[in-house]
């Protein structure tokens, strides 16, 4: 358990802190795509 937590580097677990990085990504290429697009 505690090597999972090292690995995520935060204080969530390593499922949520995935989820959120790549939601992050999601993002910023949403907003790159949009700003080409514009």
């Amino acid at each position: 358990m505690s090597n999972e937590s090292c690995g995520c580097g935060g204080g969530y677990g390593g499922g949520y802190g995935s989820g959120f990085a790549l939601l992050v990504v999601l993002f910023i290429l949403l907003i790159i795509i949009g700003a080409t697009w514009l």
